[in-house]
């Protein structure tokens, strides 16, 4: 799908919401939308403009990676350009990013727009790009796979080096130099190692905690490619395993087994949950599962669907979502296990290749 296609939906949305345009300020979306990947920006799009507002630091960037856009020049000052930006197109209502835009910007856009007398009228929305970009097109779903493919190597990179006495940091550290010298971008979400009873903590920072024999190992890794991430998880443990471990290990592996068979297009985000949430219940872990099932992975490392208890989300083809039960025992550890998966032809098929013990 091309940017004009995007636009075109988005516009689509004007009439939904009931405003003449939207102000898009969140970055991912900017960027699905236009192309532009500076830090700093907005798209206004209207039936017939579509305007990008960035300041000098990214007016030769703008133009290059957006050149379908009308370059409008800003300063510091939203008083100097936001009354004059929206009077020349001639708007009565105006949707913004309602989940982005600060109390603080709010005041001051709102502010700008009294001192110069405007009838504009901000109108908040939500999720308006959100929603289409949780249908994936096959260039984004290629693009993910190529990052999966460095989780994938990353994980088995480590699984060969890793040893007793290495700390968290000293194993994050490895995996996080590893993507990015396999041609990862700057990588989605800090990489996250916990052992021991760290390991409970679902999102534990890594510490200076050395790794121990038996101890159960989380680690949780994501890299990035063209702006589309992949996240992956797995649980590993140096020596014997206790009892407790392969109990545990076992009741999570078969909860995503199951999931992964069994979620369906049509069913919503709640009813996947339960697929895998049931099979961690009936072994008597049930209160051990505190987060949802998964969440949908693209240019956010979290977005839409949300898959977790009471999730109305419908789940349809094209979208890339993740696939990760866990259980954490306070004192011990936890277990989890994340793949990053795809609908197709009404069913799940797994993008991560990773090896699971």
């Amino acid at each position: 799908m091309s940017l004009k296609s995007r636009l075109q939906k988005s516009r689509q949305k004007l009439a939904e919401k009931e405003v003449d345009a939207l102000f898009i300020s969140q970055p991912e979306n900017r960027y699905y939308l236009s192309g532009f990947n500076g830090s700093d920006g907005f798209l206004l799009i209207t039936p017939q403009n579509t305007v990008l507002a960035t300041d000098f630091r990214y007016i030769e960037q703008a133009k290059r990676q957006a050149p379908d856009y009308e370059i409008f020049r800003i300063t510091n000052n939203i008083a100097d350009w936001f009354p004059r930006l929206v009077a020349e197109l001639n708007l009565k209502k105006l949707g913004f990013e309602a989940g982005h835009i600060t109390f603080a910007l709010h005041l001051r856009l709102t502010d700008a727009l009294n001192k110069a007398k405007s009838q504009l009228k901000l109108v908040p929305i939500d999720m308006v790009v959100e929603s289409l970009r949780a249908i994936k097109e096959p260039e984004e779903i290629e693009l993910t796979t190529e990052a999966s493919a460095i989780t994938d190597s990353a994980f088995e990179y480590i699984e060969d080096i890793i040893h007793v006495g290495m700390s968290e940091k000293e194993v994050a550290w490895e995996i996080e130099k590893f993507m990015r010298e396999n041609g990862s971008q700057a990588i989605p979400f800090d990489v996250i190692v916990a052992s021991g009873p760290n390991s409970a903590l679902p999102h534990a920072q890594s510490s200076a905690y050395a790794i121990r024999y038996g101890e159960p190992i989380v680690i949780d890794i994501g890299a990035k490619i063209k702006g589309y991430s992949s996240d992956l998880s797995r649980t590993l443990c140096l020596g014997a395993h206790d009892d407790t471990f392969n109990k545990v290990y076992d009741t999570v592996l078969r909860a995503q087994i199951a999931a992964i068979a069994t979620i369906k297009e049509g069913m919503t985000g709640g009813e996947a949950d339960n697929l895998a949430r049931e099979v961690i219940k009936q072994a008597g872990y049930g209160e051990a599962f505190g987060h949802g099932l998964g969440h949908g992975v693209g240019l956010a490392i979290h977005e839409l669907p949300r898959l977790g208890p009471n999730s109305l989300e419908c789940l349809v083809n094209g979208m890339v979502f993740t696939i990760e039960p866990g259980i954490y025992l306070t004192g011990w550890g936890g277990v989890r296990i994340e793949d990053t998966v795809v609908m197709e032809s009404g069913k799940i098929r797994v993008i991560s290749k990773a090896r699971k013990i």
